[in-house]
């Protein structure tokens, strides 16, 4: 079940909403005297796709070939996100909007640690999402499986029309959710929440037993085929009619969380447009889940880690 799967035909398409996240590492030895706050000497930076373009970069260095379809600034982050993932693989069709800049997220890590995070963001123009639409029409039908990131950003507005587009066109349809409304994913093949989404959707839970419930209510009033509920530290659950598969985590060492839901989502499309069924699929985006949250911020596993 689990030899290494051949990906040379493994073709998605990713959509959603991208962002830059910066990271400024600095040594901290002292309180500043203007506030009660630590001073960082910043040291090195670094910057690496974000968001949906995290999604991206993990399902090329991953093994598949990938198209991301998206809005950004006319700005020098949204330049410097090009170029990014120009370099890591990835097929960027970035709608470039003049009217926004391009979603940010600055770090600033002293001893390991995130002592702050700064936020840059404001939701694309409905020109540049029409125009993302057209490009998403003309990307649609060479993918296998279509991912929709959301992030929240309002890079998703229309993701109700895409989704019925994309299964129209009988495509692999996942999507990682945001929000309070879960209607506009319906008729996607699989949702992907985390825990925290899942239970302020469904409500609190007495059991598992009565999160199975829960999960199979919500996965039949939005008609999806599959639910993969991320759970951190208790690895995932997998919801499809009549079955409930519970695939503990693999993690050996927890350093950062952040982006793992990505990795989850990348892996699991690249392995789904593989041909994998999708229980082998979760246990290869489990896998990868517990290896990415070993690395520091929005990072990425590759061949030999996954398939090792």
């Amino acid at each position: 079940m689990n030899d290494r799967p051949d990906l040379s035909d493994s073709h998605v398409l990713v959509v959603g909403d991208v962002m830059l996240d910066r990271y400024w590492f600095g040594d901290v030895s002292r309180i500043s005297p203007e506030a009660p706050v630590p001073v960082a000497r910043i040291t090195r930076t670094e910057e690496r796709p974000g968001g949906a373009a995290n999604v991206a970069r993990n399902a090329a260095a991953i093994g598949a070939r990938v198209d991301l379809v998206a809005v950004a600034g006319v700005d020098e982050a949204g330049d410097a996100l090009a170029r990014l993932l120009h370099a890591e693989g990835v097929s960027a069709q970035l709608t470039r909007d003049p009217t926004v800049n391009t979603t940010v997220k600055l770090r600033v890590i002293g001893r390991q640690q995130q002592l702050l995070r700064i936020d840059f963001e404001a939701p694309p123009g409905a020109h540049a999402l029409e125009a993302k639409r057209t490009t998403f029409d003309a990307r649609l039908s060479s993918a296998k499986v279509v991912i929709f990131s959301d992030y929240g950003k309002g890079g998703l507005a229309h993701v109700d029309r895409m989704i019925a587009a994309a299964r129209e066109a009988g495509k692999v349809v996942l999507v990682d959710p945001k929000g309070e409304d879960f209607e506009k994913y319906r008729g996607a093949t699989v949702l992907t929440p985390n825990l925290s989404e899942f239970r302020y959707i469904v409500g609190r839970w007495t059991s598992e037993e009565d999160l199975a419930r829960r999960a199979q209510r919500l996965r039949t009033s939005l008609e999806l085929e599959a639910l993969l509920v991320t759970r951190s530290e208790e690895g995932m659950t997998l919801i499809r009619e009549g079955e409930v598969l519970n695939v503990p985590t693999v993690a050996k060492e927890v350093y950062d969380v952040s982006g793992a839901g990505d990795t989850v989502i990348a892996t699991l499309g690249v392995m789904l447009a593989a041909g994998q069924d999708l229980a082998q699929a979760v246990y290869w985006a489990n896998k990868a889940a517990g290896i990415v949250v070993g690395k520091l911020g929005t990072a990425v596993v590759h061949p030999d880690e996954l398939f090792a």
